[in-house]
């Protein structure tokens, strides 16, 4: 019997978010009930700090310079294979809730050119939808972003049937957090209530089914529900400010001063309340994420699907949130920008109570649901599966390092390419046509504080680590069309 898969995937939520992470102030008993019934992975990185580059790696399992979606704003090409279309094609029935982001949804730059499309505001998300290729999937409610801008958004048809309208307000107390929608009407809870429908419409079905529950939290704008931020503000003297030691920033790439010294979030505009209250709102966005995820949980548990259901929880990629002086995301490598949650439980093959530091890739996930289902992986696939560690067969080192890129990802101003290669003792970024770049031994600087780049005690490392980069960069080569003859 085909285990059927609930694949949960939010949108910015770093590693460091949950109770099962270590976190002391977010409320997240599901998602932690959920760890301590499958494996924890502490290490898991996205393969680019963006989300359409890495979301069409991980539903593919090919490297974001293999698929060519290497920068948000690409169209994904009609001839990449899905996990999802090559499970629809054997026998699933997948539907999709939330984001998907593998097409351009904003196209001011193609209406306006490369230099011009900032200039227009009132223009964004014109068109309203995201074009698709044959993804497999069903049932399809998309939204890309909880905006009054996307016509197509199922999620703004589901507030129009309720006589609701969609709204961000600002706060008297803050100018970096807003106040989000209603907990009855918040885009985490449209998609919890779709995957319930779903759920509840395959009970006793006898095909297998995949649903991808696609929540655009925690992503900015930073906007949770009152009830929700309330906790924190009763405690936020006791918010630990951002990871950044003053200076810093001052032998890494200058692009990150650039960035940190510029637009809303700039570090001369933020107070500590400022910081406080960010990293509070951004909690409590991931709490109720959290009270959500218990719904769909509960729904699998009335129905008498949990114990042939795998689920899986994780994040397209991480949220810098202050640290070294950086919000949002960019052409940054620190392990808030990339390292994100992954829980993966299926009670029927996969024994609980395992956490575990191997290092493990987003783009692993896609062989890993074929060979859950028992299919062969597509010769296209870059990825290693799981599988084997999940159910115990072979524990053995999963990788010596993970690799994870940005090659002009967003429209940065000069462009920016890196590459970056983490092991279980050093991380190294290779930003390229620049002569500085970063190295960090993430056993005795798990922050990433102080950059070794020009340490001279650690030239044989950088070297050695340049090889790895170098190697790791060859292997991404697309292993399509495959050999058929000799010569």
């Amino acid at each position: 019997m085909r285990p059927n898969i609930l694949w949960i995937c939010t949108d910015s939520q770093r590693w460091d978010t949950l109770g099962c992470y270590g976190n002391r102030f977010v409320r997240t008993p599901n998602i932690d009930r959920l760890a301590a019934s499958g494996v924890q992975f502490d290490h898991c990185y996205a393969q680019n700090p963006l989300c359409t580059p890495s979301r069409g790696c991980f539903l593919t399992g090919r490297y974001p310079v293999t698929t060519g979606l290497r920068q948000n704003g690409q169209d994904i090409r009609a001839s990449e294979k899905l996990v999802t279309k090559i499970l629809a094609d054997n026998g699933y029935v997948c539907g999709l809730a939330g984001k998907l982001h593998l097409s351009a949804c904003d196209h001011r730059i193609k209406n306006f050119g490369k230099d011009e499309w900032w200039k227009h505001p009132e223009e964004l998300f014109f068109k309203g939808t995201e074009r698709r290729i044959d993804d497999g999937y069903a049932e399809f409610y998309w939204d890309h972003a909880p905006s009054a801008h996307f016509r197509s958004s199922a999620y703004s048809r589901w507030l129009v049937e309720k006589g609701v309208k969609l709204e961000r307000r600002d706060r008297e107390d803050s100018k970096v957090v807003k106040r989000g929608m209603p907990v009855e009407h918040h885009q985490t809870t449209f998609c919890a209530e779709k995957a319930i429908g779903f759920i509840k419409g395959y009970e006793g079905s006898p095909y297998p089914w995949l649903f991808s529950v696609n929540i655009f939290d925690p992503h900015f704008t930073i906007d949770p529900p009152d009830e929700f931020l309330a906790p924190y503000l009763e405690r936020l003297d006791e918010i630990p400010l951002p990871n950044y030691v003053e200076g810093e920033l001052d032998n890494k790439p200058a692009y990150e001063k650039q960035f940190a010294d510029s637009g809303p979030y700039a570090r001369q505009k933020m107070t500590d309340r400022d910081h406080r209250l960010c990293r509070a709102a951004y909690w409590a966005m991931c709490d109720l994420i959290d009270v959500q995820v218990g719904r769909i949980l509960d729904a699998l548990d009335e129905t008498g699907q949990r114990d042939n259901t795998i689920v899986i929880f994780t994040s397209d990629h991480g949220e810098m949130l202050g640290d070294h002086g950086i919000y949002i995301k960019g052409p940054f490598m620190y392990d808030p920008a990339i390292r994100v949650p992954l829980i993966i439980s299926f009670p029927n093959a996969i024994a609980g109570g395992c956490r575990t530091n191997a290092l493990v890739e987003l783009g692993d996930l896609a062989p890993t649901l074929l060979d859950a289902a028992g299919l062969p992986r597509d010769p296209g696939m870059q990825a290693r599966s799981l599988w084997p560690f999940l159910t115990g067969t072979d524990r053995a080192r999963f990788r010596d390092d993970v690799y994870c890129e940005y090659y002009n990802s967003n429209p940065n101003k000069p462009r920016q390419y890196c590459t970056m290669i983490r092991t279980d003792t050093h991380k190294i970024v290779v930003w390229h046509g620049q002569e500085l770049g970063e190295l960090y031994d993430v056993q005795a600087d798990p922050n990433e504080t102080r950059n070794l780049w020009d340490d001279l005690s650690s030239a044989n490392v950088k070297m050695a680590m340049m090889k790895r980069a170098c190697d790791r960069m060859a292997y991404t080569c697309d292993p399509l069309p495959e050999r058929i003859g000799i010569y």
